[in-house]
C-alpha cells in the first residue's frame, strides 16, 4: 500500500528483502511501480546492511525517506502467554523488529539532503512483538528527537490488524479482524490505501511540522475502551 501511493506521487522507490524466497514475491511488487531496484540485505548483519547502503549510494546520491517494515518473532511464540516468551526468541524478536530501525536510521541520515527528509516505521502490539514494537516505538520518540535538528522526521503508522502474509501468523487473527472491524468508531479497519496515503502525508512537505508521532490508522478501533453497545 505504501509502494503504490509513494510512486503514484512520483517517488523512485528502492526495496530490500532477505533471501531468495521473498526477493520472488516482491519483484513482481517493485514492478508494479515501476522499480528495477532491489537489495537483499540481512538487518542482524552490519556487513549485510553497510552493502545495502553503499549500493543504494551508488545509485542515488541522496534520498527523501526510508519506510522500515520489518518485524519477526518465532510463530510458535506468538500465541499463548507471553510468560512463556523464551529469551533467545525474545532477543531476536527485539533485534529485527526495533534494533533494526537504529541501525537503518544510522546509516539513512547521512545520506538525506540539507532539507531533512523522512524516517517510517510500521508498528502494532500482539504477544511478544507487543513488547519488541513498544521498544521500536520509543525508538521512534528518541530518534525523532536526535535527528530533528537536522530537519529529519521520525514517525511510525500503527494500522491495527490487516489482512496480510505476516498477520496470518498471529494467534486469532481472523476474530481479531472481525472484531475490529465490527467496533472500530468507523466501523471499518484499515486499508492498504490509508495506510499509503498515511505514509505520503508524512514524507510529503505537508508533513513538515510533524514528528516523533504514532499515527493510528485503525478506523479509530484504539480509543476504545469497549466494545459498541450492540456488541456486548
Amino acid at each position: 500500500g505504501i509502494a503504490k501511493a509513494m510512486a503514484e506521487v512520483g517517488a523512485e522507490l528502492a526495496f530490500t528483502y532477505q533471501g531468495e524466497a521473498f526477493g520472488s514475491r516482491l519483484k513482481p511488487l517493485a514492478e508494479s511501480v515501476g522499480s528495477d531496484f532491489m537489495v537483499d540485505v540481512d538487518v542482524t548483519d552490519d556487513a549485510s546492511l553497510d552493502a545495502a547502503f553503499d549500493q543504494l549510494g551508488a545509485r542515488w546520491e541522496t534520498i527523501d525517506f526510508v519506510v522500515h517494515a520489518i518485524a519477526f518473532s518465532d510463530k510458535s511464540e506468538l500465541t499463548g502467554r507471553f510468560l512463556n516468551t523464551s529469551r533467545a526468541n525474545f532477543k531476536h524478536t527485539m533485534d529485527i523488529s526495533a534494533y533494526s530501525f537504529i541501525e537503518v536510521a544510522r546509516r539513512a541520515h547521512p545520506m538525506m539532503n540539507e532539507n531533512g527528509g523522512t524516517l517510517l516505521t510500521l508498528t502494532y502490539h500482539y504477544n511478544v512483538m507487543g513488547v519488541a514494537k513498544a521498544g521500536l516505538e520509543s525508538a521512534t520518540r528518541y530518534l525523532a528527537n536526535d535527528l530533528g535538528p537536522e530537519g529529519i522526521r521520525v514517525n511510525a503508522i500503527s494500522p491495527g490488524p490487516m489482512k496480510t502474509l505476516a498477520g496470518a501468523a498471529i494467534g486469532g487473527a481472523r476474530k481479531t479482524y472481525k472484531h475490529t472491524g465490527a467496533n472500530a468508531p468507523l466501523r471499518e479497519n484499515a486499508t492498504l490505501e490509508a495506510v499509503g496515503g498515511t505514509a505520503v502525508y508524512l514524507a510529503s512537505d505537508m508533513g513538515a511540522c510533524t514528528s516523533g508521532e504514532i499515527i493510528n490508522v485503525d478506523g479509530g478501533y484504539h480509543v476504545l475502551g469497549m466494545p459498541q453497545a450492540e456488541n456486548l
